[in-house]
């Protein structure tokens, strides 16, 4: 009989976990214990906030269903590798919405994963996929996790930079907020030597290592991240020219913010059904308009004329895509 009770909850664990009934018997013998010892194991489990739900009768057991929170998952290899790549993608921009949430969430699972398990879920990265921003340049996914990791731990955070023009620098920042545009990553930090908040391309940053070194976190200037990447980014003209942008939705603006890039501007409601984004853009016209097709909604552009001609040449194309005419 098992006597290594912490061994045998992380094992009955990742037997309830797997999406079936498991009959009060078979865990006994899969455990090698007594029934009666399932049942106090399965107690536990519940103290510890897992939801495993019981059934009566001969065909009855145990299985475990969704609860108000989700508790820590126990993982095998195969689902820790799977789990790891799919948040690398995630990470990459291929799923609206979650990219932040795909780097903290790698940042968790990558520095816990064995090294066996970090090795190959490095080699199948490689050979599945690249991390790119909008023009093509490759961001490591690493880089992204050692930022994500320094951020939440409040970590000084030091790391090479390229500016622009190609000049090399030494950072040492306070990390604020990793923040996506939909086409590039920026780092918003506190550059303690230049004691001042700057917008940092983690296209151009290359080994970033936490310093261990605790701090307290400062009041970012001007409210929200993305707010203050979106200022920094338009304070550049020399980068790219801006304009105005101006789409109604035929959807209320629930619906539609969680689906566009901050960087496109701020939302407001027309009515109860209708929203309107309004903003000025610094991406290419040809990316706002691809974002636009994206959303599962019918919207009406009012400028620039520029987006208006793009949004008409891209839906004629998916139109005759669809007709199946060349």
């Amino acid at each position: 009989m098992s006597t290594d009770t912490p061994a045998r909850l992380l094992q009955l664990l990742s037997l309830l976990q797997t999406p079936r009934e498991w009959p009060g018997g078979e865990l006994a013998d899969r455990l090698s214990v007594s029934r009666r010892t399932v049942r106090r194991d399965v107690d536990r489990l519940r103290e510890l906030g897992y939801p495993v739900q019981a059934t009566q009768g001969a065909s009855g057991g145990y299985r475990l269903v969704a609860g108000k929170a989700m508790p820590p998952l126990v993982l095998d290899d195969e689902e820790a590798v799977a789990i790891a790549v799919g948040l690398r993608a995630g990470a990459g921009h291929a799923v609206d919405g979650v990219e932040e949430a795909s780097v903290r969430a790698l940042a968790k699972l990558e520095q816990v994963l064995p090294s066996r398990l970090r090795h190959r879920v490095s080699a199948l990265g490689a050979a599945t996929m690249s991390l790119a921003t909008g023009d093509g340049v490759r961001i490591a996914p690493e880089t992204l996790t050692v930022m994500a990791s320094a951020t939440a731990a409040h970590e000084q955070l030091r790391f090479a930079y390229e500016a622009k023009d190609g000049t090399p620098s030494r950072r040492l920042t306070e990390p604020h907020r990793l923040v996506s545009t939909g086409r590039r990553w920026y780092l918003v930090a506190y550059d303690l030597e230049r004691q001042d908040w700057r917008t940092f391309r983690v296209d151009r940053v290359s080994e970033p290592f936490a310093t261990g070194v605790r701090f307290t976190e400062r009041m970012l200037p001007g409210g929200s991240a993305d707010a203050y990447v979106r200022r920094s980014v338009l304070a550049r003209p020399q980068e790219r020219t801006a304009y105005e942008v101006d789409v109604v939705f035929h959807a209320p603006p629930d619906r539609v913010g969680g689906r566009l890039p901050a960087s496109l501007g701020e939302l407001a409601p027309v009515g109860a059904e209708q929203c309107r984004l309004r903003g000025t853009v610094t991406e290419p016209v040809e990316w706002v308009a691809a974002r636009l097709l994206w959303l599962e909604c019918d919207f009406v552009v009012h400028g620039p004329e520029e987006l208006v001609v793009r949004v008409r040449e891209l839906g004629m194309r998916l139109v005759r895509a669809a007709s199946g005419v060349g």
